[in-house]
């Protein structure tokens, strides 16, 4: 009741709001938008239909998927679309184990994956699948010895998020990946997937490099349009997959593996999105973290107390948009309301589960304490952030400390 009353007064009194959620969601890019707005109008046809505005989208899909392997790499027929990077992951989990046909299947995840892995593997579990939650380290990095020693006859998938949405945390995949590739040897399990949502904008997700099996993205997390997600899927061919199995049948889009007429618009959209972020990512990376690192070591300085989950900012092995910061002494919900109030949106870690009042299990799992799961805000900087924002919500967290 006491959440609720804090979000009704924030929802009356708002002021001009600087945004610093961008791990949550980024708002379209204006040269995206301008790419999908031909697809809601005069090129609205079903790439299915054989006639000719049917092929001007399954045009426009084929050009989409065409840029998107491009940029990591992989062949035309190895990235399928769906409406979400939840659904990619759903794919992966639930296609792979009805795929496998193997007696009581073993999958192996870090206990800090995105609730998309997590609540579905707890499902899973409950219809006889073995899951291996691996602990992290003080900062959130699995020890990739871990995985190795925990794989078994019967694991069929390791599904290791690539970078932490909550702490930014980056993980070590091409060791973990070169690891289970010289253990699996000729062997088709297990397979290794990893979810890149966080990573896409920032990180080299070239899939021959990071060694991976499947990988996950979404559109809405790089400047692109809700509704598009990503998997690619290596060795898959236009017949379709044997490491994968449907969850939504119906009409065999997508290589037979997401049935369901294509969201041309969002696809698009996606698409333009990862060829804008490939030409500046290095640059506008390297922009991001120097605005972060001001951000937290002016709080530091006036703060001292205040400590930082996840690496340490100029750690190789955290995302350069991202501060996790624990508040002793201060609850993370009422932070986020009040500095809501005064302008500034920030979250306590995921946007799946914002609304929950539950510490964050990511920080829990870091083994530090309950009270700093309560206590810690997630941070996080994107395209449109300016030194001036930045300072300005330096101003009002201080405020209210």
């Amino acid at each position: 009741m006491r959440l609720k009353n804090l979000i009704h007064s924030s929802n009356k009194k708002k002021v001009n709001s600087i945004y610093l959620d961008y791990a949550a969601s980024t708002p379209v890019a204006p040269d995206v938008l301008e790419t999908m707005l031909p697809y809601f109008k005069e090129r609205f046809g079903n790439p299915g239909s054989i006639h000719s505005f049917g092929q001007s989208a399954q045009g426009a899909l084929d050009k989409s998927r065409e840029i998107i392997t491009d940029a990591l790499g992989a062949k035309f027929s190895e990235v399928i679309f769906t409406s979400s990077a939840t659904e990619a992951n759903n794919l992966v989990l639930r296609g792979i184990i009805a795929s496998a046909n193997i007696k009581n299947p073993q999958i192996i995840i870090s206990s800090i994956e995105h609730e998309s892995i997590l609540d579905t593997v707890k499902a899973l579990e409950k219809e006889g699948v073995e899951v291996v939650y691996l602990p992290v380290s003080s900062e959130g990095l699995v020890n990739p010895d871990d995985v190795i020693k925990n794989i078994k006859d019967n694991t069929i998938l390791v599904s290791i998020i690539y970078a932490s949405n909550e702490i930014g945390t980056i993980q070590p995949i091409k060791e973990i990946s070169n690891l289970i590739r010289n253990f699996r040897g000729s062997k088709t399990y297990p397979l290794f997937h990893t979810d890149a949502v966080q990573a896409l904008q920032f990180l080299d997700c070239r899939v021959e490099e990071l060694g991976i099996d499947l990988m996950t993205m979404s559109s809405q997390k790089i400047y692109g349009p809700k509704g598009a997600g990503a998997l690619f899927v290596k060795g898959l061919e236009p017949k379709g997959s044997n490491k994968l199995k449907s969850i939504i049948t119906g009409g065999g889009q997508e290589y037979n593996l997401r049935s369901g007429t294509e969201n041309v618009p969002a696809i698009v959209g996606f698409a333009k999105a990862l060829e804008l972020i490939e030409k500046n990512k290095s640059i506008e990376a390297k922009r991001i973290k120097q605005l972060r690192n001001h951000l937290w070591e002016r709080l530091k300085i006036m703060k001292p107390e205040l400590e930082l989950n996840g690496p340490d900012v100029d750690s190789s092995s955290r995302l350069e948009n991202n501060l996790n910061i624990y508040f002793p002494g201060h609850e993370a919900q009422d932070l986020v309301i009040k500095l809501d109030m005064a302008g500034v949106s920030v979250s306590t870690g995921s946007a799946c589960s914002s609304r929950s009042t539950k510490a964050s299990y990511v920080v829990k799992a870091l083994d530090l304490g309950e009270d700093r799961a309560k206590s810690s805000l997630r941070i996080s900087l994107g395209r449109p952030s300016t030194l001036s924002e930045v300072d300005k919500a330096y101003e009002e967290i201080l405020n209210l400390l």
